[in-house]
């Protein structure tokens, strides 16, 4: 995401670049103009170093990208035809999994393979400076609606959980509607700026890079990683908050049945000659704690799994994305707007690593839903025939086994 640098091949003339290969690694700079000539800014200060991978390295790396790029698309893919082929993940939230699944799936698709061709290059841009505008808005576009989709995932989660009788109501496909499409609006917002002026993007020959203008930066940054990490992260905790409580509490009144059932029981061994009408009562209420005992430890399993599962999306989401965020907030305080000082090899490792959170989002939730993961087991065994009829099969056997 952002960023795709590289530089020309040499050739000749007082201001083309001239190049030497040092320790394995092809380093190419610009010779300056005639004298009150000066060149262009680009090339006058900027010393980037292309990778020089031999054919052994580019077939094990193209390889592992490529391996990379097609679990995504498999994954993500799975993700969109099970919650549209089976009844029962048709359900409103699960319309924002869906939303993430084709923000990933679109990363693999029409991102991921330019990026690999041009890692391939050693990071020249071999596209031409057209498409470089049109590349970097899809990049722009689609990890930006992958991260703000896993944000709204967790609002929705934690309304889910500390509202339980009121937000399932109002929680309906028009209101995941809106809220999908505020998402590729937002993403939207920041992928314009540079079609209309704001802040172009830096496209030379061998140079596709996102544009480097501090206050585009910050915006885009911000907007695209940084508020929703933080809300991400408020969320957990509230949610994680809630869970310790609930877990409290049902310790307490799991503790208060366990006397009470004592008590039942210690009565009836010395009453041995109670009425029937008062053992009636008695099971009457010890029923009605039972009862409510067990809707107790069915919302605390369910805050719980809440907490784990996004405790898991937090902890994943920052450890791809952070690192690049980082270094794309600081490199034009540290290298300027018109260049990227940063080694193409640190990029290309970060902004990959940033690529792995689409690849993971569908396993993550597929680790944690049942359903989800049954469907991926039946559609990867083209078992398509009866799997409404077998998921709820499963469904009616696990209520039965509670």
């Amino acid at each position: 995401m952002f960023t795709t640098s590289g530089v020309p091949l040499p050739a000749a003339g007082p201001e083309d670049p001239v190049s030497e290969v040092m320790n394995g690694t092809a380093r190419r700079w610009y010779r300056p103009g005639p004298a009150g000539t000066p060149g262009p800014a680009w090339n006058r200060s900027c010393g980037e170093q292309l990778l020089d991978f031999g054919r052994p390295e580019k077939m094990v790396i193209g390889a592992l990208l490529a391996v990379i790029a097609a679990v995504t698309v498999v994954g993500n893919s799975l993700v969109v035809i099970a919650v549209s082929a089976v009844k029962k993940l048709r359900q409103p939230s699960n319309y924002l999994l869906v939303s993430l699944a084709v923000a990933d799936l679109s990363v693999a698709a029409a991102v991921m393979p330019f990026v690999i061709v041009t890692d391939l290059t050693g990071g020249e841009w071999l596209f031409g400076e057209v498409f470089c505008n049109i590349f970097i808005g899809m990049d722009v576009m689609c990890c930006t609606a992958s991260i703000l989709t896993l944000c709204v995932i967790s609002v929705d989660r934690y309304l889910g959980i500390t509202r339980p009788l009121t937000y399932p109501v109002r929680q309906s496909g028009q209101l995941m509607a809106k809220m999908i499409l505020g998402v590729w609006l937002v993403s939207a917002s920041i992928t314009l700026p540079p079609f209309c002026g704001w802040a172009k993007n830096v496209h030379t020959a061998g140079v596709c890079l996102i544009s480097q203008d501090f206050g585009y930066t910050i915006y885009s940054t911000a907007v695209a990683f940084y508020i929703p990490m933080l809300v991400m992260l408020v969320m957990y905790y509230k949610i994680f908050k809630a869970a310790r409580k609930s877990g409290a509490k049902h310790r307490f009144t799991d503790f208060a049945r366990h006397e009470c059932l004592e008590t039942v029981a210690s009565e009836a061994l010395r009453m041995r000659g109670l009425k029937p009408q008062g053992v009636a009562e008695e099971c009457v209420t010890l029923s009605r704690l039972l009862s409510r005992e067990r809707r107790n430890i069915s919302i605390f399993k369910r805050e719980q799994k809440a907490a784990t599962t996004l405790g898991v999306i937090v902890g994943v989401f920052t450890v791809c994305w952070l690192p690049f965020f980082i270094l794309s907030t600081a490199r034009p305080f540290i290298c300027g707007v018109e260049c990227s000082c940063v080694p193409i090899w640190l990029e290309r490792t970060l902004l990959w690593l940033g690529y792995a959170n689409s690849l993971m989002n569908p396993f993550i939730y597929a680790f944690f839903n049942r359903d989800l993961r049954s469907t991926y087991r039946d559609l990867l065994r083209c078992r398509y025939r009866n799997i409404n009829r077998r998921l709820s099969a499963v469904g009616v056997h696990e209520a039965l086994r509670v």
